[in-house]
Protein backbone atom coordinates (compact mmCIF):
# COMPACT_ATOMS: atom_id res chain seq x y z
CA UNK A 1 0.00 0.00 0.00
CA UNK A 2 2.73 2.72 0.56
CA UNK A 3 3.79 2.00 -3.15
CA UNK A 4 0.47 3.14 -4.13
CA UNK A 5 0.48 6.48 -2.02
CA UNK A 6 3.93 7.25 -3.34
CA UNK A 7 2.52 7.27 -6.38
CA UNK A 8 -0.63 8.99 -5.65
CA UNK A 9 1.42 11.85 -3.97
CA UNK A 10 3.56 11.83 -6.86
CA UNK A 11 0.54 12.65 -9.11
CA UNK A 12 -0.58 15.19 -6.82
CA UNK A 13 2.47 17.32 -7.00
CA UNK A 14 3.17 16.81 -10.06
CA UNK A 15 0.71 19.74 -11.72
CA UNK A 16 1.96 21.74 -8.42
CA UNK A 17 5.44 21.27 -9.31
CA UNK A 18 4.59 22.43 -13.44
CA UNK A 19 2.71 25.38 -11.85
CA UNK A 20 5.79 26.52 -9.90
CA UNK A 21 7.98 25.81 -12.64
CA UNK A 22 6.36 28.33 -14.75
CA UNK A 23 5.93 30.95 -12.13
CA UNK A 24 9.58 30.21 -12.04
CA UNK A 25 9.75 31.42 -15.56
CA UNK A 26 7.10 33.94 -15.29
CA UNK A 27 9.24 36.11 -12.16
CA UNK A 28 12.47 35.30 -13.93
CA UNK A 29 12.32 35.93 -17.94
CA UNK A 30 13.60 38.87 -19.05
CA UNK A 31 11.15 38.62 -21.54
CA UNK A 32 8.51 38.67 -18.61
CA UNK A 33 7.39 42.29 -17.26
CA UNK A 34 6.66 40.20 -14.02
CA UNK A 35 10.44 39.91 -13.57
CA UNK A 36 11.08 43.86 -13.21
CA UNK A 37 8.18 43.75 -10.45
CA UNK A 38 9.52 44.24 -6.62
CA UNK A 39 10.69 40.65 -5.01
CA UNK A 40 10.55 39.00 -8.33
CA UNK A 41 13.86 37.43 -8.29
CA UNK A 42 12.55 36.37 -4.27
CA UNK A 43 8.91 34.79 -5.63
CA UNK A 44 11.44 33.43 -8.53
CA UNK A 45 13.60 31.24 -6.27
CA UNK A 46 10.58 30.43 -4.14
CA UNK A 47 9.11 28.84 -7.11
CA UNK A 48 12.19 27.31 -8.45
CA UNK A 49 12.47 25.43 -4.67
CA UNK A 50 8.56 24.65 -5.06
CA UNK A 51 9.13 23.19 -8.37
CA UNK A 52 12.48 20.76 -7.72
CA UNK A 53 10.99 19.49 -4.58
CA UNK A 54 7.97 18.17 -6.61
CA UNK A 55 9.23 17.32 -9.91
CA UNK A 56 10.04 13.56 -10.73
CA UNK A 57 13.72 13.03 -11.01
CA UNK A 58 14.28 10.36 -14.23
CA UNK A 59 17.34 8.83 -14.98
CA UNK A 60 19.72 11.58 -16.08
CA UNK A 61 22.01 10.68 -19.24
CA UNK A 62 25.83 10.24 -18.68
CA UNK A 63 26.24 12.87 -20.89
CA UNK A 64 30.28 12.09 -21.90
CA UNK A 65 30.61 12.78 -25.45
CA UNK A 66 34.55 13.19 -25.70
CA UNK A 67 37.28 13.27 -23.41
CA UNK A 68 40.75 14.86 -23.90
CA UNK A 69 43.74 12.62 -24.83
CA UNK A 70 46.74 14.33 -25.83
CA UNK A 71 45.83 17.81 -26.23
CA UNK A 72 43.17 16.23 -28.75
CA UNK A 73 38.94 15.60 -27.97
CA UNK A 74 38.62 12.48 -28.74
CA UNK A 75 34.59 11.33 -29.25
CA UNK A 76 33.02 8.88 -27.35
CA UNK A 77 29.93 6.65 -28.25
CA UNK A 78 28.41 4.57 -25.24
CA UNK A 79 27.73 1.64 -27.23
CA UNK A 80 25.28 -1.63 -25.64
CA UNK A 81 27.64 -4.82 -25.87
CA UNK A 82 25.53 -7.03 -24.16
CA UNK A 83 22.26 -6.73 -22.24
CA UNK A 84 20.61 -9.22 -19.52
CA UNK A 85 16.83 -8.96 -17.84
CA UNK A 86 18.67 -6.70 -15.06
CA UNK A 87 21.29 -4.91 -16.52
CA UNK A 88 22.65 -3.51 -19.86
CA UNK A 89 26.45 -3.71 -20.26
CA UNK A 90 28.05 -0.51 -21.90
CA UNK A 91 30.77 0.50 -23.37
CA UNK A 92 32.19 4.11 -23.71
CA UNK A 93 34.06 3.45 -27.22
CA UNK A 94 36.35 6.39 -28.02
CA UNK A 95 36.78 7.63 -31.68
CA UNK A 96 40.18 7.52 -32.90
CA UNK A 97 41.34 8.63 -36.04
CA UNK A 98 44.56 6.53 -36.11
CA UNK A 99 43.26 3.59 -33.97
CA UNK A 100 45.84 1.58 -35.76
CA UNK A 101 48.80 3.27 -34.66
CA UNK A 102 47.69 3.97 -31.07
CA UNK A 103 48.58 1.31 -28.75
CA UNK A 104 45.88 -0.30 -26.55
CA UNK A 105 45.13 1.23 -23.16
CA UNK A 106 44.03 -1.17 -20.65
CA UNK A 107 40.40 -2.07 -20.45
CA UNK A 108 38.83 -1.81 -17.28
CA UNK A 109 35.10 -3.46 -16.02
CA UNK A 110 33.24 -0.78 -13.82
CA UNK A 111 31.17 -2.30 -11.91
CA UNK A 112 28.67 0.16 -10.60
CA UNK A 113 26.43 -0.19 -7.27
CA UNK A 114 22.85 -1.67 -7.13
CA UNK A 115 22.09 0.23 -4.31
CA UNK A 116 19.53 3.10 -5.15
CA UNK A 117 21.23 5.29 -7.29
CA UNK A 118 21.93 4.83 -11.17
CA UNK A 119 25.37 3.97 -12.66
CA UNK A 120 25.19 7.45 -13.91
CA UNK A 121 26.27 8.32 -10.57
CA UNK A 122 29.62 7.19 -11.47
CA UNK A 123 30.25 9.44 -14.24
CA UNK A 124 32.31 11.62 -12.66
CA UNK A 125 34.27 8.56 -12.27
CA UNK A 126 34.25 7.32 -15.55
CA UNK A 127 34.96 10.56 -16.75
CA UNK A 128 38.41 10.12 -15.57
CA UNK A 129 39.02 7.11 -16.40
CA UNK A 130 37.99 7.16 -19.97
CA UNK A 131 41.41 8.83 -21.47
CA UNK A 132 43.62 6.35 -20.24
CA UNK A 133 41.11 2.80 -20.65
CA UNK A 134 38.99 1.44 -22.25
CA UNK A 135 36.12 1.72 -20.16
CA UNK A 136 32.92 -0.77 -19.37
CA UNK A 137 30.22 -0.13 -17.29
CA UNK A 138 27.20 -2.07 -15.24
CA UNK A 139 23.90 -0.14 -16.10
CA UNK A 140 21.50 -2.06 -13.75
CA UNK A 141 18.18 -1.57 -15.00
CA UNK A 142 15.01 -0.36 -12.50
CA UNK A 143 13.45 -3.64 -11.05
CA UNK A 144 10.29 -1.72 -11.55
CA UNK A 145 10.68 -1.56 -15.26
CA UNK A 146 11.66 -5.75 -15.73
CA UNK A 147 8.54 -7.42 -16.35
CA UNK A 148 7.37 -10.00 -13.71
CA UNK A 149 7.81 -13.26 -16.37
CA UNK A 150 11.28 -12.39 -16.59
CA UNK A 151 12.01 -14.03 -13.12
CA UNK A 152 13.73 -12.93 -10.18
CA UNK A 153 17.35 -11.80 -9.17
CA UNK A 154 19.16 -13.16 -6.45
CA UNK A 155 23.06 -11.60 -5.20
CA UNK A 156 23.35 -15.23 -6.63
CA UNK A 157 22.55 -13.52 -9.89
CA UNK A 158 24.08 -10.57 -9.25
CA UNK A 159 27.34 -12.42 -9.22
CA UNK A 160 27.14 -14.53 -12.33
CA UNK A 161 26.46 -11.50 -14.10
CA UNK A 162 29.93 -10.05 -13.01
CA UNK A 163 31.11 -13.45 -13.97
CA UNK A 164 29.24 -13.67 -17.52
CA UNK A 165 30.69 -9.74 -17.87
CA UNK A 166 34.27 -10.48 -17.27
CA UNK A 167 34.34 -13.70 -19.54
CA UNK A 168 32.99 -11.76 -21.69
CA UNK A 169 35.29 -8.77 -22.05
CA UNK A 170 38.51 -11.39 -20.95
CA UNK A 171 41.54 -11.70 -21.71
CA UNK A 172 43.44 -8.75 -19.85
CA UNK A 173 40.61 -7.35 -18.09
CA UNK A 174 40.82 -5.26 -14.87
CA UNK A 175 37.67 -5.26 -12.99
CA UNK A 176 36.70 -2.27 -10.40
CA UNK A 177 34.29 -2.13 -7.94
CA UNK A 178 32.33 0.46 -5.95
CA UNK A 179 30.86 0.53 -2.68
CA UNK A 180 27.89 -2.40 -2.63
CA UNK A 181 29.37 -4.35 -5.67
CA UNK A 182 32.70 -5.60 -4.01
CA UNK A 183 31.42 -7.59 -2.19
CA UNK A 184 29.59 -9.61 -5.29
CA UNK A 185 32.66 -9.04 -7.31
CA UNK A 186 35.23 -10.55 -4.65
CA UNK A 187 32.71 -13.73 -4.75
CA UNK A 188 33.01 -13.76 -8.73
CA UNK A 189 36.56 -13.74 -9.10
CA UNK A 190 37.14 -16.18 -6.11
CA UNK A 191 34.88 -18.65 -8.06
CA UNK A 192 36.54 -17.76 -11.51
CA UNK A 193 40.17 -19.00 -9.19
CA UNK A 194 38.77 -21.69 -7.86
CA UNK A 195 37.50 -22.92 -11.01
CA UNK A 196 41.02 -21.99 -12.78
CA UNK A 197 38.82 -19.89 -15.17
CA UNK A 198 41.70 -18.24 -17.76
CA UNK A 199 39.25 -15.67 -18.53
CA UNK A 200 40.00 -14.24 -14.46
CA UNK A 201 41.28 -10.79 -14.62
CA UNK A 202 44.69 -8.83 -13.79
CA UNK A 203 43.60 -6.63 -10.92
CA UNK A 204 40.85 -6.07 -9.36
CA UNK A 205 40.27 -2.80 -7.45
CA UNK A 206 37.56 -2.59 -4.18
CA UNK A 207 36.33 1.18 -3.57
CA UNK A 208 33.99 1.93 -0.28
CA UNK A 209 32.60 -1.55 0.02
CA UNK A 210 31.32 -3.65 2.92
CA UNK A 211 33.79 -6.42 2.86
CA UNK A 212 33.42 -7.34 6.28
CA UNK A 213 30.91 -4.85 7.44
CA UNK A 214 31.96 -5.88 11.00
CA UNK A 215 34.67 -3.28 11.32
CA UNK A 216 33.76 0.62 12.06
CA UNK A 217 30.24 -0.25 11.85
CA UNK A 218 28.43 2.78 10.31
CA UNK A 219 24.58 4.03 10.84
CA UNK A 220 23.61 1.81 7.55
CA UNK A 221 25.23 -1.41 9.51
CA UNK A 222 23.98 -0.79 12.69
CA UNK A 223 20.25 -0.69 10.97
CA UNK A 224 21.10 -3.97 9.38
CA UNK A 225 22.01 -5.90 13.14
CA UNK A 226 18.88 -3.87 15.16
CA UNK A 227 16.41 -4.96 12.99
CA UNK A 228 15.68 -8.74 12.10
CA UNK A 229 15.73 -10.32 9.00
CA UNK A 230 11.81 -11.02 8.82
CA UNK A 231 11.60 -7.10 9.84
CA UNK A 232 13.00 -6.18 6.57
CA UNK A 233 11.10 -8.49 4.58
CA UNK A 234 7.74 -7.20 6.07
CA UNK A 235 8.02 -3.54 6.03
CA UNK A 236 10.07 -2.51 3.25
CA UNK A 237 9.62 -4.51 0.66
CA UNK A 238 6.28 -3.80 -1.59
CA UNK A 239 4.90 -5.00 -5.23
CA UNK A 240 5.37 -2.87 -8.06
CA UNK A 241 2.29 -0.87 -8.83
CA UNK A 242 0.25 -1.58 -12.47
CA UNK A 243 1.43 1.54 -14.04
CA UNK A 244 4.88 -0.37 -14.21
CA UNK A 245 6.43 -2.67 -16.54
CA UNK A 246 6.84 -4.58 -13.62
CA UNK A 247 3.65 -4.79 -12.00
CA UNK A 248 3.45 -7.02 -8.91
CA UNK A 249 7.46 -7.65 -8.85
CA UNK A 250 8.09 -7.52 -5.29
CA UNK A 251 11.14 -4.55 -5.01
CA UNK A 252 12.43 -2.72 -2.55
CA UNK A 253 11.44 1.02 -3.50
CA UNK A 254 14.18 3.75 -4.47
CA UNK A 255 11.95 5.92 -2.60
CA UNK A 256 12.61 4.29 0.48
CA UNK A 257 16.78 4.39 -0.04
CA UNK A 258 16.56 7.62 -1.00
CA UNK A 259 14.39 8.44 2.38
CA UNK A 260 17.44 6.64 3.98
CA UNK A 261 19.94 8.35 2.81
CA UNK A 262 18.62 11.92 3.31
CA UNK A 263 17.85 11.01 6.89
CA UNK A 264 21.63 10.03 7.16
CA UNK A 265 22.33 14.20 7.19
CA UNK A 266 19.25 16.46 6.91
CA UNK A 267 20.82 19.12 8.10
CA UNK A 268 23.19 19.02 5.11
CA UNK A 269 20.40 18.85 2.53
CA UNK A 270 17.83 21.15 4.41
CA UNK A 271 21.52 23.80 4.47
CA UNK A 272 21.89 22.90 0.63
CA UNK A 273 18.25 23.76 -0.24
CA UNK A 274 18.58 27.12 1.30
CA UNK A 275 22.24 27.90 0.65
CA UNK A 276 20.53 27.19 -3.31
CA UNK A 277 17.79 29.81 -2.77
CA UNK A 278 20.15 31.94 -1.61
CA UNK A 279 22.25 31.34 -4.71
CA UNK A 280 18.79 32.24 -6.93
CA UNK A 281 18.46 35.35 -5.23
CA UNK A 282 21.78 36.63 -5.66
CA UNK A 283 22.17 35.42 -9.29
CA UNK A 284 24.74 33.42 -8.39
CA UNK A 285 24.06 30.92 -11.75
CA UNK A 286 27.09 28.98 -11.11
CA UNK A 287 26.20 27.70 -7.88
CA UNK A 288 23.24 27.07 -8.95
CA UNK A 289 23.32 25.06 -11.44
CA UNK A 290 26.10 22.82 -9.57
CA UNK A 291 23.03 22.34 -6.99
CA UNK A 292 20.35 21.40 -9.62
CA UNK A 293 23.17 18.78 -11.56
CA UNK A 294 24.24 17.64 -8.51
CA UNK A 295 20.34 16.50 -6.88
CA UNK A 296 19.42 15.64 -10.52
CA UNK A 297 21.52 12.93 -9.98
CA UNK A 298 20.76 12.53 -5.92
CA UNK A 299 16.94 12.68 -6.18
CA UNK A 300 16.66 9.65 -9.23
CA UNK A 301 16.66 6.20 -7.75
CA UNK A 302 15.88 3.25 -8.50
CA UNK A 303 13.89 -0.25 -6.86
CA UNK A 304 16.13 -3.22 -6.05
CA UNK A 305 14.58 -6.64 -6.31
CA UNK A 306 13.46 -7.64 -3.20
CA UNK A 307 15.40 -11.03 -3.48
CA UNK A 308 18.60 -8.96 -3.99
CA UNK A 309 17.95 -6.59 -1.41
CA UNK A 310 17.08 -9.62 1.29
CA UNK A 311 20.00 -11.70 0.65
CA UNK A 312 22.14 -8.40 0.29
CA UNK A 313 20.68 -7.81 4.05
CA UNK A 314 21.36 -11.31 5.21
CA UNK A 315 24.79 -12.31 3.73
CA UNK A 316 26.47 -8.94 3.97
CA UNK A 317 25.51 -7.15 6.60
CA UNK A 318 23.65 -9.64 9.45
CA UNK A 319 25.35 -13.20 8.64
CA UNK A 320 29.01 -11.93 7.27
CA UNK A 321 29.06 -15.12 5.05
CA UNK A 322 31.83 -13.31 3.42
CA UNK A 323 34.47 -12.66 5.98
CA UNK A 324 33.69 -15.73 7.84
CA UNK A 325 34.66 -18.51 4.47
CA UNK A 326 30.58 -19.79 4.86
CA UNK A 327 29.06 -18.17 1.40
CA UNK A 328 28.38 -20.18 -1.44
CA UNK A 329 26.86 -19.03 -4.92
CA UNK A 330 24.52 -21.98 -6.54
CA UNK A 331 26.55 -24.40 -4.31
CA UNK A 332 29.80 -23.62 -4.96
CA UNK A 333 32.08 -22.33 -2.27
CA UNK A 334 33.39 -18.79 -2.09
CA UNK A 335 36.86 -18.97 -1.62
CA UNK A 336 38.98 -15.77 -1.85
CA UNK A 337 42.00 -17.19 -0.94
CA UNK A 338 42.13 -19.34 -4.26
CA UNK A 339 42.91 -15.76 -5.47
CA UNK A 340 46.67 -16.13 -7.01
CA UNK A 341 47.56 -14.73 -10.26
CA UNK A 342 45.26 -10.68 -9.56
CA UNK A 343 46.38 -8.48 -8.08
CA UNK A 344 44.64 -6.85 -5.70
CA UNK A 345 43.81 -2.49 -4.61
CA UNK A 346 41.37 -1.47 -2.12
CA UNK A 347 40.57 2.03 -1.89
CA UNK A 348 38.46 3.74 1.54
CA UNK A 349 37.82 7.08 2.66
CA UNK A 350 39.35 8.53 6.15
CA UNK A 351 35.92 9.90 6.94
CA UNK A 352 33.61 7.19 4.77
CA UNK A 353 30.23 7.00 6.98
CA UNK A 354 28.61 4.56 5.12
CA UNK A 355 31.28 1.71 4.17
CA UNK A 356 33.84 2.59 7.48
CA UNK A 357 37.68 2.15 7.05
CA UNK A 358 38.54 -1.38 7.54
CA UNK A 359 35.93 -2.62 5.61
CA UNK A 360 37.27 -2.83 2.21
CA UNK A 361 40.85 -3.39 3.65
CA UNK A 362 39.26 -6.59 5.11
CA UNK A 363 39.61 -8.20 1.39
CA UNK A 364 42.99 -8.41 1.70
CA UNK A 365 42.93 -10.68 5.04
CA UNK A 366 40.91 -13.17 3.09
CA UNK A 367 42.88 -12.94 -0.41
CA UNK A 368 45.95 -14.63 1.38
CA UNK A 369 46.93 -16.14 -2.10
CA UNK A 370 48.00 -12.89 -3.44
CA UNK A 371 51.34 -12.12 -3.06
CA UNK A 372 51.99 -8.76 -0.94
CA UNK A 373 54.10 -7.07 -3.41
CA UNK A 374 50.44 -7.46 -5.62
CA UNK A 375 48.40 -6.10 -3.00
CA UNK A 376 47.86 -2.21 -2.07
CA UNK A 377 46.02 -0.79 0.54
CA UNK A 378 45.10 3.12 -0.07
CA UNK A 379 43.40 5.41 2.50
CA UNK A 380 42.52 8.84 1.27
CA UNK A 381 42.65 11.16 3.90
CA UNK A 382 39.94 13.36 4.36
CA UNK A 383 37.51 11.77 2.32
CA UNK A 384 33.99 10.94 2.83
CA UNK A 385 32.00 8.19 1.06
CA UNK A 386 31.14 9.71 -2.56
CA UNK A 387 34.69 11.35 -2.38
CA UNK A 388 36.58 8.05 -3.37
CA UNK A 389 34.89 7.78 -6.75
CA UNK A 390 34.03 11.68 -7.14
CA UNK A 391 35.14 15.21 -6.84
CA UNK A 392 38.82 16.61 -6.50
CA UNK A 393 39.93 14.15 -4.37
CA UNK A 394 38.98 11.20 -6.39
CA UNK A 395 40.78 13.10 -10.07
CA UNK A 396 43.75 14.07 -8.25
CA UNK A 397 44.52 11.87 -5.37
CA UNK A 398 42.77 8.18 -6.51
CA UNK A 399 42.13 7.89 -10.29
CA UNK A 400 45.60 8.91 -10.91
CA UNK A 401 47.34 6.00 -8.41
CA UNK A 402 44.18 3.33 -9.94
CA UNK A 403 45.80 3.73 -13.86
CA UNK A 404 49.76 3.22 -12.17
CA UNK A 405 48.18 0.11 -10.29
CA UNK A 406 46.55 -1.36 -13.09
CA UNK A 407 50.06 -0.66 -15.32
CA UNK A 408 52.17 -2.03 -12.89
CA UNK A 409 50.11 -5.32 -12.94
Amino acid sequence: MLYQLHELQRSILHPISNLASAGAHLYSNPYSPLSYTPFSRRLAATFDLVHRIGKDYEKPAFGISETPIDGTAVPIIERVIAEKPFCKLIHFERQFHDADKRPADPKLLLVAPMSGHHATLLRDTVRALVPNHEVYITDWIDARMVPLKLGPFHLDDYVEYVCDFISLLSPDLNVMSVCQPTVPVLAAVSLMASENNPAIPRTIIMMGGPIDSRKSPTSVNDLAIRKSFDWFENHVIYTVPYKYPGYLRRVYPGFLQHAGFVAMNPDRHLTSHYDYYLQLIKGDDESADSHRAFYDEYNAVLDLAAEFYLDTIRVVFQDHLLPKGEWTVRGRPVRPQDITKTALLTVEGELDDISGPGQTQAAHDLCTGIPAHRQQDLVIPKAGHYGIFSGRRWREQVAPKIADFIRRH
